[in-house]
């Protein structure tokens, strides 16, 4: 039995004891709610005692490893810079629109109140402005900000740390990213320990929450399924006008193309198993120099994760939402900026390993509970079709992008002499 399926188990299993004690047996139901809720929550601690070192190292190396393939000549750079606009315009897409598409469900107070801590009728803390949330991009103090949990500041720090390393000596260099890779390794290790015990933790935390709400938390969870897939589907869409006008495609040459490789995405729910397709449709079917999409398809693949940040901005808004929070534009826009950041400092690992590390970071920026990520870990695996299909979409976007600039490139040079060489203008 795999682990998703034991953890979607569990949640079931979970979701069906809180709801026949909150039928039948009410008195029952809070006892139980109350003996449960510290279980999950013990096991929501396992998983959040790494996320800081963890995000800390994957940050560090993220840095590194992208400043080697910038390292490696103008096609790697141009994909490199490619991508990153192409997170960041997902990450900005998922914070326009989830919260109005969560303004269309009801919200449910007693959700709100079990999941924020706070009364229906209590008032909630104000959101920061612009200048408070300024103010705490630079930590005065990285230990401190690490000893908080205050991942904005952790994030900022890190980065300037992973680039700082770029400027020694290639030995201390490696010394250091080696380090920090090992760190990273031993975090997961500790991950996939507590993981593990996921059915128990969800089971328990699903349990006390239905028992206390009955059926809201269930059709909360039913809402966040449906937005994750909503807005992966937007934002697959979204690639194609970004193919067309930035990468100089033919929308219905460049849909023929996609095809194949598309269905190979939702058939196997891997973006590295469709790469063999997408070549063939970029060198076949798009006519893409082979120079290009030998460098430029594998670099998308490794790094252009685009559903990954729209999945972050996604959780958090919903936590909002059930939560009963209002979340101000510094909230969306800090989310989304580090949104960007986390997806690239994540490259390679398993995403079920790595949900608290990559989604507990932007949740907290945004001033939202982390407690209900528990939760959502058992059911993010159900939208995997619609986010692979977005990033195999992204992934020849990008190569879209890069081969018109390598087109471009050509069509400059011009000839010296009559023997043919080249120089460029």
């Amino acid at each position: 039995m795999s682990a998703t399926t034991r953890v979607l188990l569990g949640l079931a299993a979970g979701a069906l004891a809180g709801l026949v004690l909150a039928t039948w047996a009410p008195g029952w139901a809070v006892r139980a709610a109350d003996v449960a809720q510290p279980i999950g929550h013990l096991w929501l601690n396992a998983l959040q005692m790494t996320v800081v070192p963890l995000v800390l190292a994957l940050v560090v190396v993220g840095v590194n490893t992208a400043s080697d393939a910038a390292a490696s000549g103008r096609i790697a750079r141009r994909t490199l810079v490619a991508i990153i606009v192409v997170l960041a315009l997902g990450a900005a897409v998922a914070a326009l629109l989830a919260p109005p598409l969560l303004a269309l469900f009801p919200h449910n107070p007693a959700l709100g109140e079990v999941l924020s801590g706070h009364a229906a009728n209590a008032p909630v803390a104000a959101a920061p402005g612009w200048a408070d949330w300024f103010e705490g991009i630079v930590p005065s103090n990285a230990l401190m900000a690490a000893a908080q949990s205050a991942m904005l500041p952790l994030v900022v720090f890190a980065l300037f740390l992973g680039f700082a390393l770029t400027q020694l000596q290639p030995a201390r260099r490696a010394l250091l990213v080696e380090f920090f890779q090992a760190m990273a390794d031993a975090m997961i290790a500790i991950v996939r320990w507590v993981l593990w015990l996921a059915p128990l933790g969800v089971f328990a935390l699903i349990l006390a929450v239905c028992a206390r709400v009955g059926l809201g938390m269930v059709r909360a969870l039913g809402v966040f399924v449906l937005l994750e897939i909503v807005l992966h589907l937007t934002v697959t869409v979204l690639m194609l006008p970004v193919a067309v006008l930035w990468g100089g495609e033919r929308l219905r040459r460049f849909v023929v193309a996609l095809a194949p490789a598309q269905a190979v995405a939702a058939s196997t729910q891997s973006s590295l198993a469709s790469l063999p397709a997408m070549l063939e449709s970029a060198e076949r079917r798009l006519g893409y120099p082979t120079q290009v999409t030998a460098l430029a398809l594998p670099m998308a693949v490794s790094l252009c994760r685009l559903t990954s940040p729209v999945q972050y901005i996604a959780s958090a808004c919903f936590i909002a939402w059930a939560s009963g929070i209002h979340l101000g534009p510094a909230q969306l826009v800090a989310g989304a900026a580090l949104a960007v950041v986390i997806s690239l400092g994540s490259v390679g690992l398993p995403g079920q390993v790595t949900f608290m590390a990559t989604n507990l970071p932007v949740a907290q920026a945004m001033g939202v509970p982390v407690a209900p990520l528990g939760l959502m870990l058992a059911v993010d695996a159900l939208p995997d079709v619609f986010a692979t299909l977005g990033n195999v979409t992204a992934d020849l976007t990008v190569t879209s992008v890069v081969a018109r600039q390598s087109r471009n490139d050509t069509s400059n040079a011009s000839p010296v002499n009559g023997e043919g060489e080249m120089k460029q203008d």
